[in-house]
This record gives structure tokens, sequence and C-alpha cells, in this order.
């Protein structure tokens, strides 16, 4: 008898990463890598601190949240675990909703890994969900995200003044979003 080997599921599937639902294994990773480097931090303006116990919560609240889809970023070829996307506040109704990424390996960053990541998930969005719109917001100083979201169709829409305060400084969100139609996908 041939000793089974555990496949991934691959949710979507591209040329160099696929996406893949959050596992609870997946949270010692989070918790131990992910959370806690400085670079990462400020450019997703987080504050908090975290213990394991507030990441297993917060991991069973968000199974339960229909209005989402957490997933996280492996590599095609390794299986490697390199970040988070989700797609959030999902308005079946006004056919919108907003996404969020993080590359938490800076091996990883400046390659299109994450702008095929969201190229992705926003063609399930608008393909199989029917979206119509899905927005963002990324501060000012992250030029690198706000250049990946340009070449997959978002433009800017907006600016909050100040929205953050981190490191001393005070910093704007700028608000980008893309419609079905402006959407160009990363291949």
């Amino acid at each position: 008898m041939s000793e089974q080997v555990h496949q991934p599921i691959k949710f979507l599937a591209g040329n160099r990463v696929y996406l893949r639902p959050i596992e609870n294994e997946d949270l010692d990773f989070f918790y131990k890598n992910a959370l806690w480097d400085k670079e990462g931090r400020r450019l997703t303006g987080t504050q908090a601190v975290f213990t394991r116990s507030a990441v297993q919560d917060w991991f069973d609240r968000i199974s339960k949240d229909a209005s989402r889809i957490d997933l996280v970023i492996c590599l095609q070829e390794t299986d490697q675990l390199i970040g988070v996307i989700a797609m959030l506040e999902i308005d079946q109704q006004n056919r919108k909703a907003v996404v969020r990424i993080s590359i938490f390996d800076k091996d990883f960053w400046g390659d299109g890994y994450g702008t095929e990541a969201m190229s992705l998930l926003l063609e399930f969005g608008f393909e199989i969900m029917n979206l119509n719109r899905v927005g963002l917001d990324v501060f000012a100083y992250n030029k690198r995200g706000m250049q990946s979201y340009k070449k997959l169709g978002f433009i800017e829409e907006g600016r909050i003044r100040e929205e953050l305060f981190y490191n001393g400084a005070y910093h704007d969100s700028i608000l980008m979003g893309v419609k079905r139609d402006e959407f160009i996908k990363f291949v």
C-alpha cells in the first residue's frame, strides 16, 4: 500500500503563486513571522500588539464571517507560504468589496508575486462573484504597493490626509479603486 501524499488546496492558481484558505496550522507562522516584522508592520500601519491567543481568536472570528474571504499566498514550486490576501466588506447588493494584501517575506518583495496574487483574487471577484468595483487603501509611503495596484487597473480616487500616526509622524492614506471594465489581468 502506497503512502498518500498531502496535496495542498489550491483555491486560485496562477503561474508562480496560488491562494488557499488560511488553516489553523498557519497561525503559528503568522504569530512568529508575520506580525512582528518591523517593515511589514510599517507598510500595513500595524500598531497593535498581538498575543498567540488573540491570533487564534481572530482566526476563529474570520472563519465564520461570510462578508470576507481570507487566503494565504503560497509559491507554486515549493508550497511555501509567503503572504496573506483578503477580500473584505463583500457587498453583493452593491457588487463591491475591499481588498488587502501583505507579503511577509522580503525575499519576495518587488518580483510581482503580490501583483499576481491580487490579480487572481480580483479575477475571482469580478468573474465568479460578479463584483463591479473593488477598493483598497494604501499609505502614501508605500510606493511599491501603489505601483502594483496601478498595474492591475486601480486608480487613485482620493486621499485621507494624516490618517495614520506612525513612528512619530502623520501619513496620508490613498484610496484606490478598480472597476470590472478597468481591471488588467496580470499574467
